[in-house]
């Protein structure tokens, strides 16, 4: 660990001391964040700063005191929702823990102003784009959404010194070339085509080293970072044209862990470690260089793979994806074959071994793609796929 100072926060007892576990699971709402406005409504100033498409609020939360701004959001789209419960924690440890060293430098020595849930209306529906059906994430410059330009407008009132674009990523990813899903994943993003590195993105850069070298013992090969190719439409690229460091967070897939409630966890931690390095005022930007030392994301993963199936007398892989489907207030995860080929050389998060046995499903269908696939028969034995 880099940062000494952080051990304490970061033990398993001290998280789940604060943990914000009223609100769990992937469907996170307006609804979730009347929970949270409540709880700390006398604890932080909570602003109504916008309304969505459909009208529902878009609430912004100041913290802190000191002179560092930093500004966040999360729930950019709809269906990545992480990052948002993290927020919660840490907005409980900032209640809870405002003795300990780390928070309290934070909150005396920066401001900040956080935006959990920025597109409501695509959370309450699950889904990655707003109302009008626009990515707010390619929304930047033409600024066409009520959520784009209120984006916008705060950060040019606020002015901020620092950017944290909090997202989920999908379960494919890996960290590298290697059989460990990336947990996390981060990006400095690019100012120009060019992708220029100067003191603004070293600033980003040194942030990411250091969260990196701060979580690494906890996430061993399980750290990744995005290509940096340049895209003036989204958030994070704009901002960074703005000289304004900006660091793009992704929550990614801890093994067993669809509900990212560990994924939480360690989001939770990467954000108190970027906040520990900002709060302190002096960033180490002889490290940014250890940015690029981070393995590049990969597409390496399906849900789950069944080996060496026999299907009409030829043994072949299946690979399985799941689909996030919402009913009754609750995320459904729905299997749906992707591929299947003589081999594939993906990973599993899941793995079953057919072992050259008559494979089929349940109503004797064709073993296709696109196909929902809830159960299969293995040797005439029926196995759940989940």
């Amino acid at each position: 660990m880099k940062n000494e100072m952080l051990r304490n926060l970061f033990k398993e007892e001290s998280y789940y001391s604060i943990k914000f576990s009223e609100i769990a699971g992937r469907y996170v709402t307006n609804s979730s964040l009347e929970i949270v406005r409540k709880r700390f409504k006398n604890n932080f100033k909570i602003h109504e700063s916008g309304k969505s498409v459909q009208g529902k609020s878009i609430y912004s939360f100041k913290i802190g005191s000191g002179k560092i701004k930093i500004l966040a959001w999360s729930q950019m789209h709809g269906n990545e929702s992480t990052t948002t419960k993290a927020v919660f924690d840490l907005l409980n440890s900032f209640k809870l823990n405002s003795e300990d060293e780390v928070i309290s430098n934070i909150l005396e020595n920066c401001s900040l102003c956080i935006i959990p849930i920025l597109n409501p209306d695509g959370a309450e529906a699950y889904t990655r784009v707003n109302a009008k059906l626009i990515d707010l994430n390619r929304d930047l410059q033409d600024l066409s959404q009520p959520e784009s330009r209120l984006l916008k407008d705060i950060y040019n009132e606020f002015k901020p010194d620092f950017c944290l674009n909090l997202h989920d990523q999908r379960t494919i990813f890996s960290a590298g070339n290697n059989s460990r899903p990336a947990t996390l994943s981060f990006l400095t993003p690019s100012k120009d085509e060019e992708r220029t590195i100067d003191k603004y993105r070293k600033r980003s850069m040194s942030l990411i080293a250091g969260m990196t070298a701060d979580l690494n013992e906890y996430l061993p090969g399980a750290i990744g970072r995005y290509d940096d190719g340049f895209n003036i439409n989204c958030a994070g690229d704009t901002f960074q044209n703005l000289s304004t460091p900006t660091v793009l967070f992704e929550a990614g897939h801890f093994p067993d862990d669809y509900e990212r409630e560990e994924t939480r966890k360690h989001i939770y931690r990467a954000i108190i470690s970027c906040l520990h390095q900002i709060s302190k005022g002096k960033l180490e930007y002889s490290d940014y260089e250890e940015y690029f030392q981070i393995p590049e994301n990969e597409k390496l993963f399906s849900d789950i793979i069944i080996r060496r199936a026999l299907i009409n007398g030829e043994v072949k892989d299946i690979s399985i994806q799941f689909k996030e489907v919402l009913k009754n207030n609750k995320i459904n995860f729905l299997p749906i074959i992707s591929k299947v080929a003589t081999q594939i050389s993906n990973y599993g998060h899941k793995e079953i071994d057919a072992e050259k046995n008559e494979t089929k499903l349940l109503d004797n269908s064709e073993i296709i793609e696109n196909v929902i696939v809830n159960k299969i028969v293995i040797n005439n034995e029926e196995l759940e796929v989940k």
